[in-house]
């Protein structure tokens, strides 16, 4: 297998691994918002915002403990930081659409708010997917030429038994 491919496998499992921990964000996200809502007579938008922090903290603790655990964690104040930044960034992506939405286009039953909640946390996913990989959640360096090196041996292995040469 070549580099290409080696380099696709790991970004399809990071991909996987950041779905799953943002999927399980989502739902505490809709879960909090729903109950927010049905509880109390705060206005859709805040609402949201108290359902989006919640879930930010959610998210973190999974991106940091399961898809990212494997990432620099000596500079935690940096990228606690950065991730509140880019948190709040996606936030505003997030409750924009649903603010447009309810306030701009008058579509404010529970039905369309959830739609439009979800499309918010939809794209705001996007920015934060690309974010958190790039700059929150970084590298550590040296670490992907190791990782080459291990796919070069396997596949110089899986050659030599197909070859039926002695494999070390």
């Amino acid at each position: 297998m070549g580099h290409g491919a080696s380099r696709l496998r790991r970004l399809l499992h990071e991909v996987a691994k950041f779905g799953a921990v943002g999927g399980a964000g989502v739902l505490v996200n809709l879960l909090v918002f729903n109950l927010v809502r049905h509880v109390t007579d705060l206005q859709v938008v805040r609402a949201s915002v108290i359902a989006t922090v919640v879930a930010i903290v959610f998210n973190y603790v999974g991106f940091r403990y399961f898809t990212y655990r494997d990432r620099d964690k000596t500079r935690r104040t940096r990228e606690m930081s950065l991730f509140l930044l880019f948190s709040a960034v996606g936030l505003v992506i997030e409750n924009g659409v649903l603010y447009a939405a309810t306030y701009g286009f008058g579509w404010d039953t529970p039905l369309q708010n959830n739609i439009f909640k979800f499309v918010g946390i939809g794209i705001a996913t996007l920015f934060r997917f690309w974010s958190y990989r790039s700059w929150v959640f970084r590298a550590l360096p040296g670490r992907e030429p190791v990782a080459d090196a291990e796919s070069i041996l396997k596949s110089e292995r899986a050659r030599r038994s197909q070859a039926g040469q002695r494999v070390p």
